[in-house]
């Protein structure tokens, strides 16, 4: 009998509450592995009034007994994983036997992070809005097949870091950004190696696939979101890793033909971090409510998120491209105060309408809306579909219509129990 591999991912620009769904979902899989990313990613879950913020560590290491796999596809920072490791097992969580490493994951450096810093600096005004945590530097490095990873640190470590650091330093020096200094930074990422060192780090690629053989299930677990994928998203303002499904494969090793379900994560509104187009942004007090209510500020870096209503062109993109088999739609209750509702329907470029996502929606781009009545009503305390309003019910109904893929499970709230599975 062979097992299952369902994907679990962002439909949106990130932010959308993937860790949430993920802790939800792990009491029906044996294995969750997260396939791509960096530590710019925080998914933050909040269960028996504590709140924690994950970065590299999937978001099942919370439900005892499973094992969680930190793929190929991610790129792993030694200093910043051993503070998010030793939070969570001060707070008793076992990850040592529980927590699985690949050895082909690669390894974010210090000279990384100044790299980051240098090449934003250098765009002037065409900044990209990175986190600055390295992510794309390492990324270019493996990329030109110059990369470090997790099992260069199990033999002749010392030699292989002096000569990354080397080259590093070289590019930073033709670049004239030589106002650095990584002396703390570099001994505590050190010390991250050797606590890396501690951990079972496996031929991942093997691992999933003898999962699979003894029949028993996968949830893979995605960062950021669709719109930030570096092939589909609103290139050049977008991560440097595949957030789609397709992803999922590259970065744990699974043929296609071994994903099941695909649930695709979107809130019932739409935000987005960094510099960039987003092409149903409110800047006025819609804007602002929606934000303090849902309190949209980066898990990670605190920065202010950008919000909007609801985009369905972009929505529709997503779901084609990650073949989405159900949605899941987060942060309903943010919406729970307001008089009109708005959703984007199709895009005008340039004066003419389309249904489709086009090429670039840096310019020239005017929402199409659809106005539905809001609800207005606390739906925080709710347990059940039953005691939605009608037009709360009419907002999942017109969404499941235009997207074409059933709203399969709704957050009314960040808590564990807020979710209805329907």
């Amino acid at each position: 009998m062979t097992g299952k591999v369902d994907v679990l991912l962002g439909l949106q620009w990130g932010d959308e509450g993937k860790g949430k769904v993920v802790d939800v979902l792990t009491p029906k899989y044996d294995v969750i592995a997260r396939f791509q990313g960096g530590p710019n990613a925080g998914h933050t879950l909040e269960f028996n009034g504590e709140k924690y913020v994950l970065r590299s560590i999937p978001s099942g290491i919370f439900q005892g007994g499973k094992v969680n796999i930190i793929g190929n596809g991610v790129v792993l920072a030694p200093d910043l994983f051993m503070d998010e490791a030793k939070d969570l097992e001060k707070s008793g969580h076992d990850l040592k036997s529980r927590l699985h490493i690949s050895k082909k994951a690669h390894l974010i450096m210090p000279t990384h992070r100044v790299l980051d810093a240098a090449i934003e600096a250098s765009k002037g005004k065409n900044k990209v809005g990175t986190t600055g945590k390295g992510i794309g530097p390492t990324y270019s490095d493996k990329i030109a097949r110059t990369g470090l990873r997790v099992g260069d640190i199990l033999e002749k470590f010392e030699e292989k870091y002096a000569a990354h650091k080397a080259r590093h330093e070289e590019t930073l020096r033709s670049m004239n950004y030589t106002d650095y200094d990584i002396t703390e930074v570099e001994k505590k990422w050190l010390e991250g190696i050797e606590y890396l060192k501690q951990f079972q780090l496996v031929d991942s690629e093997h691992e999933v696939n003898k999962t699979l053989k003894a029949g028993k299930s996968i949830l893979c677990e995605g960062a950021q979101g669709t719109m930030l994928d570096v092939d589909f998203g609103s290139y050049p303002f977008v991560t440097s890793s595949n957030t789609i499904c397709a992803g999922a494969c590259t970065g744990l090793g699974l043929g296609p033909n071994k994903i099941g379900e695909v649930f695709g994560i979107m809130k019932a509104y739409c935000t987005r971090v960094g510099a960039g187009p987003f092409p149903t942004e409110l800047f006025d007090e819609t804007g602002k409510k929606m934000r303090d209510i849902g309190h949209e500020y980066g898990a990670v870096t605190g920065r202010e998120r950008r919000c909007g209503w609801i985009d369905l062109v972009a929505l529709r993109y997503s779901i084609m491209v990650n073949g989405v088999t159900q949605l899941i739609m987060m942060k309903s209750d943010v919406l729970d105060t307001f008089e009109t509702i708005k959703a984007c329907v199709a895009y005008k470029v340039n004066g003419v309408e389309t249904p489709d996502f086009p090429y670039d929606i840096e310019t020239g781009i005017e929402p199409v809306y659809k106005e539905l009545k809001g609800w207005q009503t606390d739906m925080t305390k709710f347990t059940s579909e039953e005691q939605f309003p009608q037009e709360f019910k009419d907002y999942i109904k017109f969404l499941e219509a235009e997207l074409e893929t059933p709203i399969t499970i709704i957050s009314i709230g960040p808590d564990r129990d807020q979710t209805i599975v329907r």
